[in-house]
C-alpha cells in the first residue's frame, strides 16, 4: 500500500474517532474550568460590591422573613433589638484553618417583635469536651448589631445534633425552636454590636480572600491537550507514510535531504557526549 491509501483504512478511522473523542472530553472539561471561573468571578463581585458598604436597616434589605437574594451575599445591615441569650445555638463542625470548632448563633429579638439569627463568631472545640470551653455572653439590654447576609443552609442527610447544638445552619429548622416569627431566608455574621460584652467575643469572620483561583490557566491547558492530540495523529500520520513509502523514489530523496540536514546541523554538546559514551560502550 504507498501514497496516502493507508490513511483510509479501518485502523486510522479508529485512532481519527478515538482522537476526537479525546479532545471532546479535553474540551468539555475546559469550558467546565470556564464555568467555575465565572462562578469564582461572581463570589467576587458580592464581596466587592457589598462586604465594605454602608449598612442598611434589615427591613430594606428583606423585605419580608423569607426573602433573600443570593445577590446580597455579605450585605450588611442594621438591627436594633435584644438578645435571646437563653435560647443561644452551636452550629457544630466549623472548622477554621484546619482547627475544628463551632459558630455561635444568638437569636436576636428585633424591636417588631421579630428574630434574626446573629452569628456571634467562631470558637474552638474544647479540650475535653465536643463543645466549646466557654461560650462569651452576649450583651444583656438593647443592641444595635451590624451584621452580613449570608443565605439559610441546607439540611445535610446524616447529620445531627443534640441539645443547643445544630448540625446546620437551616434557619427553618432553628425557627421551629423559637416561638417568634424568624428570618428564615438568611441570617447574618456579626461585624459590630454597639453594647460592650462582658467577655472577648467570639473569633469574627474576616473578608474573603480575593482569588478566582486557577481556572483559567487550567481551561487553557485542556484546550491545549485536545489541540495537540490532533498535531500527535497528524506526525504519527507523516512517519506512517515515510515507512510505508520508503521505496518510493521521491521519497527517498527527501529522507536523504532530511539525512544531510541532520549531519549539517551544529551538535551540542549533550548530543557530542552522548555519542562518546555510546562509544566507550560498544
Amino acid at each position: 500500500m504507498t501514497g496516502w491509501k493507508f490513511a483510509f483504512s479501518r485502523r486510522w478511522a479508529g485512532y481519527l474517532v478515538l482522537t476526537m473523542l479525546f479532545a471532546a472530553v479535553c474540551a468539555g472539561l475546559g469550558v467546565w474550568q470556564l464555568a467555575r471561573r465565572d462562578e469564582a468571578l461572581t463570589e467576587l463581585f458580592k464581596i466587592d460590591s457589598n462586604f465594605d458598604s454602608n449598612p442598611v436597616p434589615v427591613a430594606e434589605a428583606l423585605k419580608d422573613l423569607t426573602a433573600f437574594d443570593e445577590s446580597q451575599k455579605w450585605m450588611p445591615v442594621e438591627l436594633t433589638g435584644t438578645y435571646l441569650s437563653a435560647d443561644e445555638m452551636l452550629a457544630r463542625n466549623r472548622p477554621l484553618n484546619v482547627n475544628p470548632g463551632f459558630e455561635v448563633l444568638t437569636p436576636l429579638l428585633l424591636t417588631d417583635g421579630t428574630i434574626f439569627i446573629v452569628d456571634r463568631g467562631w470558637l474552638p472545640t474544647g479540650q475535653e469536651q465536643d463543645a466549646p470551653d466557654t461560650v462569651p455572653a452576649a450583651p444583656v439590654g438593647m443592641v444595635t448589631v451590624v451584621a452580613r447576609l449570608k443565605a439559610s443552609e441546607p439540611d445535610l442527610p446524616g447529620r445531627t445534633a443534640s441539645g443547643n447544638q445544630v448540625a446546620t445552619i437551616n434557619l427553618i429548622t432553628i425557627a421551629e425552636r423559637l416561638d417568634a416569627p424568624t428570618y428564615t431566608g438568611a441570617y447574618g455574621l456579626m461585624d459590630t454590636e454597639s453594647a460592650a460584652a462582658t467577655e472577648k467575643r467570639p473569633t469574627a469572620v474576616l473578608k474573603p480572600i480575593r482569588d478566582e483561583g486557577p481556572h483559567l490557566s487550567y481551561a487553557f491547558q485542556w484546550f491545549v491537550f485536545g489541540l495537540l492530540a490532533f498535531i500527535g495523529l497528524g506526525w504519527a500520520l507523516r512517519e506512517e507514510y515515510r515507512s510505508v513509502n520508503a521505496e518510493d523514489p521521491e521519497e527517498r530523496e527527501r529522507a536523504e535531504e532530511r539525512a544531510r540536514k541532520r549531519a549539517a546541523k551544529p551538535r551540542n554538546d549533550a548530543e557530542i557526549e552522548d555519542e562518546l559514551v555510546d562509544r566507550q560502550r560498544g
